[in-house]
């Protein structure tokens, strides 16, 4: 253990997953079928959407018992109508696969596709176990229930195998206090839990944050019933009563707090009606409720409310303009097609949606009092250093989130998975040179040589319309090819082409039917890497296909070449020169004397510009070592000499009483890993306990009070998998 020499690795994961994230998560509903206004061109359109769906989609349905069912409408610019797709089996509602949505216009012509595809269904709909007994076992996994909706037989497919369940939304509070919103299916042929995914992660006023503002209440209540069920109130859920002036402008008065969530949430609604034609929060006008008044450092949706909490330092209140709108954005991303999935990319890309909207919403408000930016919650001072939380336009300045899409794993924290499609926004809205004041933003290896922004107005509509062809696989590259078909047939040409290149900027490679903008621009190309790492052993070789693509102007010839390989490995490509859109073979062949290790290889792309991307050479071992079975926990993982990483899983953990933390730390053969228990302090992690060798195995014990703790696992020399073992209180 080396407690005195800690790395710059480890020192930025001293700011990483701070408790001030904003916490939030969604819920998902069954769908109901929205009626179709009157209209030529709408009925043409959905006659077309509906004809795709009997026919064009066949390979989402399996069988007489399948079906496609439209359970929504929404109209867009041009004439252009996404209705949306749930599939069924039997009659009863299918999640995790299978949904739909179709883009169609007023001529009846279908401009495109998209679908989450899912296996052939066949089981029996007969369920063993009752609705009732189905929703007792749904309410048991929380200590206090606030509610829980009533429980729907559904199929659920769960590792792409079907299973009937029953589906409920439980709403409430863990054994450890904190606030859970379980969307949950109990298996209706067992009785037992098959999946629960927490959605929760974790008239005039006087405002605190926006000044002096006009907002919609009735005369005697903060209840807005032109916004459909939207209110505000404490956390007993009833609106504050009282009358106009609302609140008295303090840090920590209740109702000013309501004044700036409302104030907040109403010019996120009107900005969605104003810019892009979209019917409010929901889609339908309306949006769930607000609570203030959380005594906790955080802010959340669950699906059936926003809530908001305090600061680090109680100072003042989690109800800023950003952090309000992302709270909603929140709900945009759950109300939209494809509700919120379960994964960690997915994850990311709610937050992100979240953070999109709070910008958004800052720019349309426009308010004085907190002027429109690309950071969160820079107006908050959420953990007492005066630094927002997250960073759009470089989201690498704020715990060394991830910049790129090449960067995010499966592990990747989902508020720091945010980054990617933040930083993709920040770029297609201001350019990575906007100029004017506004700050740079950084181009990922491989991408253009610039970007050119179209302004936030049309990127956000350019956003708005991708969500609504949102299915439930949705990822970076599903969001690539919606935002493109979107660009091209709500603008033309320049936009797509900015959103093409923006993609290509932080590495979201071109995708199997995506559009073709048209139009022309400067001659240009992108490279990735599938895969982007391999590992060999000495004495053998590793491949990975260079993909190329055009991103502006004709193709033209690129010539590859590596750089960085050690003593010992060569890399050859085959063939050396592609035209862009081509790919090429590339070899890492490793010599027998080559050390372990993990090595990263730069492949240039040399034509009009010339572009880098880099391949992670593993050398030896990657299988992590055993060890540390008595564990409750078990995480595993692989780091290059000098990198550190926080388990669990890029995050932390609570203890919700004091008692005794156990870490066990086998790293690899021959190598010098450290252990480091941290706690939360309040302001920062600090060191309660490291391991005590110098060596590939550590372990640490210390006795703590409750509190947020990690591990930090820390590769002081060597490289190579390891696995980590804890047990906590």
């Amino acid at each position: 253990m080396h407690p005195t020499r800690l790395t710059a690795a480890v020192a930025a994961l001293a700011l990483s997953a701070s408790l001030a994230t904003v916490l939030a998560g969604t819920a998902s509903a069954a769908p109901q079928a929205q009626p179709v206004p009157p209209g030529h061109g709408r009925s043409l359109a959905l006659a077309a959407a509906d004809t795709a769906a009997a026919s064009g989609l066949d390979e989402l349905r399996h069988g007489a018992d399948e079906d496609l069912v439209r359970t929504a409408v929404t109209p867009w610019a041009n004439g252009l109508y996404y209705t949306a797709y749930q599939r069924t089996y039997k009659g009863l509602p299918v999640h995790g696969g299978g949904d739909a949505v179709v883009l169609s216009d007023s001529t009846g012509k279908v401009r495109d596709v998209t679908g989450a595809a899912a296996p052939a269904l066949k089981l029996s709909t007969s369920a063993r176990v009752t609705a009732e007994a189905a929703l007792a076992t749904a309410r048991g996994q929380l200590t206090a229930v606030e509610s829980a909706s009533a429980p729907e037989l559904t199929v659920l497919l769960k590792a792409g195998k079907p299973v009937l369940a029953w589906h409920t939304l439980v709403v409430g509070t863990t054994a450890k206090g904190l606030p859970s919103s379980l969307d949950t299916y109990v298996d209706a042929r067992t009785g037992t839990v098959a999946q629960a995914t927490d959605k929760v992660r974790h008239a005039e006023g006087r405002g605190y944050h926006n000044g002096n503002v006009t907002i919609d209440t009735a005369a005697t209540s903060m209840t807005d019933t032109s916004r459909g069920a939207f209110k505000c109130g404490g956390q007993n859920g009833s609106a504050y009563t009282g009358s106009s002036p609302w609140g008295n402008g303090g840090a920590n008065d209740l109702v000013t707090a309501c004044v700036d969530i409302m104030y907040a949430a109403q010019r996120e609604s009107d900005m969605l009606k104003e810019w892009f034609g979209y019917n409010g929060i929901n889609g339908q006008g309306g949006m769930v409720p607000a609570r203030a008044g959380l005594t906790q450092v955080n802010a959340y949706y669950d699906g059936t409310k926003t809530t908001y909490g305090r600061n680090q330092n109680g100072t003042n209140q989690l109800t800023g303009i950003d952090v309000v709108a992302h709270e909603y954005g929140h709900e945009i991303f759950d109300r939209t097609p494809g509700s919120a999935g379960s994964s960690n990319e997915n994850g990311g890309m709610n937050e992100s949606t979240g953070d999109i909207f709070g910008a958004l919403t800052e720019h349309y408000a426009n308010n004085p009092n907190d002027t429109p930016d690309y950071t969160v919650g820079e107006e908050l001072n959420f953990t007492g250093n005066n630094q927002p939380i997250r960073n759009m336009y470089n989201p690498s300045l704020i715990n060394n989130d991830p910049n790129c899409y090449t960067q995010l794993t499966s592990g990747t924290e989902v508020h720091a998975a945010a980054g990617p499609q933040n930083h993709w926004f920040y770029l297609l809205a201001e350019g990575s040179n906007p100029g004017g004041g506004k700050p740079n933003s950084p181009i990922c290896s491989g991408g253009p040589s610039s970007v050119t922004g179209i302004g936030i107005q049309k990127a956000g509509k350019i956003f708005m319309g991708a969500l609504l062809m949102k299915t439930s696989s949705w990822n970076h590259p599903a969001a690539r090819r919606a935002t493109l078909t979107t660009a091209k047939n709500t603008y033309g040409a320049t936009e797509c082409n900015a959103v093409k290149a923006a993609w290509n900027a932080i590495g979201v490679p071109a995708q199997s039917g995506e559009t073709d903008c048209g139009g022309t621009s400067t001659p240009d190309f992108s490279l990735s890497l599938n895969p982007s790492s391999g590992s060999a052993q000495p004495d053998t070789q590793v491949t990975s296909t260079v993909n190329t693509t055009t991103t502006g102007g004709s193709a033209q010839t690129v010539q590859l070449s590596a750089s960085g390989a050690p003593s010992g490995v060569t890399v050859s490509f085959s063939p050396s020169s592609v035209t862009s859109g081509g790919s090429s073979t590339m070899t890492v062949k490793v010599g027998a004397g080559t050390p372990n290790g993990t090595y990263p290889i730069t492949v240039t792309g040399t034509g009009s510009a010339t572009h880098t991307v880099t391949y992670q050479l593993t050398v030896g071992s990657t299988t992590p070592p055993t060890g540390c079975d008595g564990a409750e926990h078990t995480y595993r993982g692989t780091l290059a000499s000098g990198q550190a990483a926080a388990q669990p899983d890029g995050s932390y953990y609570y203890a919700a009483s004091a008692g005794t933390h156990v870490g066990c730390l086998r790293g690899p053969a021959g190598t010098d890993f450290d252990l480091y228990l941290q706690k939360w302090n309040g302001s920062g992690w600090a060191d309660v306990a490291v391991g005590g060798t110098a060596g590939a195995d550590e372990d640490t014990s210390y006795y703590g009070t409750a509190g947020y703790y990690r591990y930090v696992v820390h590769a002081y020399s060597g490289s190579g998998a390891y696995t980590l073992g804890l047990s906590a209180p």
